[in-house]
Formats: C-alpha cells, sequence, structure tokens
C-alpha cells in the first residue's frame, strides 16, 4: 500500500491540495469535451460545448502560473469526482439510443459537471481570499461567474430545445 505523504495542516495546505486535484480536473474535461461535443445533434449544444472547453482552456492556462509559482504539481493526483462525472456520463451516453435522448443526457450530465465547478471556484475564491490572495481570489470569482454563464446558457438551450425534442423524439417508422 502507498504511503500517504501529504499533510494538510493549515488552510494553505487544503487550497494547495485542491487546486492541484482541480487542475488536473479541467484538464480531463477538457480532453473529453470535444469527444461529447462530436456525439451532439444540436449546433446550439454543440456551440456552447466548445465555448465551455474554450473556457476551460483558458482557465486551466490562468493557473498554470499559480501552480508554478506555488510549486503545486497538478500530475502527481487524480480528481476521483471528475473521474466519476466523466465516467458517469460516458456510460449513460452508451445507453442512448435516439440523438434527441442523447443531447438531452448529456447536456444534464453536463450541467451536473458544472456546478460542482461553480461550488469549487466559489470555495477556492474565499479560500484565496482568506489566505490574502487577492489575484487568485479574483481570478477564482470570475472563473465561477463564468460557470455560472455556461449553466444559464445550457439551461436555455435545455428549456428552448432540447428538452422539448427528447420529450417527443423523431421515430423511423419501419
Amino acid at each position: 500500500m502507498k504511503e500517504n505523504t501529504i499533510t494538510i495542516k493549515s488552510l494553505n495546505d487544503l487550497f494547495h491540495y485542491d487546486m492541484s486535484t482541480f487542475s488536473i480536473a479541467e484538464i480531463k474535461l477538457s480532453h473529453i469535451l470535444p469527444i461529447w461535443a462530436s456525439k451532439v445533434g444540436s449546433i446550439k449544444l454543440k456551440t456552447v460545448l466548445c465555448k465551455y472547453e474554450n473556457l476551460i482552456n483558458q482557465n486551466v492556462e490562468k493557473m498554470e502560473p499559480f501552480l508554478f509559482e506555488e510549486s503545486i504539481n497538478s500530475l502527481a493526483l487524480t480528481h476521483t469526482i471528475m473521474d466519476a462525472f466523466i465516467e458517469q456520463t460516458n456510460e449513460k451516453l452508451s445507453f442512448c439510443t435516439d440523438t434527441e435522448i442523447k443531447d438531452a443526457c448529456l447536456l444534464a450530465c453536463i450541467q451536473n459537471i458544472n456546478h460542482f465547478k461553480i461550488s469549487i471556484y466559489g470555495t477556492a475564491a474565499s479560500f484565496a481570499n482568506t489566505l490574502g490572495l487577492k489575484d487568485q481570489s479574483s481570478f477564482f470569482y470570475e472563473a465561477e461567474e463564468s460557470e455560472k454563464n455556461i449553466d444559464t446558457l445550457l439551461s436555455q438551450i435545455a428549456e428552448q430545445e432540447i428538452n422539448y425534442r427528447a420529450r417527443t423524439p423523431f421515430a423511423i417508422s419501419k
């Protein structure tokens, strides 16, 4: 059994741990989003997913200097929650046989991930603020707001298009 070499003795340690795991989670999400987007039937949803991927990549780039400055190694850790979200999404998508249902399923899964990330970014902003890390606090607050904006776009697409189409998917008669 691998010995635990991580100790969390302070808010700063907790903040560093969260950032190391969250940065790898964002990278994993940025890699899977294009795969998921390729399975989408809705052009509007595909557009939002591409926008979301770009946002995530920008956030990762903005986190990199802080991770380097604080000697935080994101490659040594995993993020079991994001791994579970990705695994669950892939599993649910594998059961969907209709494009409209698949779009609704993926949108709901992305919103679950998005809500989790809103919480993570909000917590990181609070920790950074408490630790006197004003630049990082500002970044995490902005990232939280960007996640909320994505959530709003996803909700609008769900209400205006995706859920309606999933309710009455197009059936090909035999």
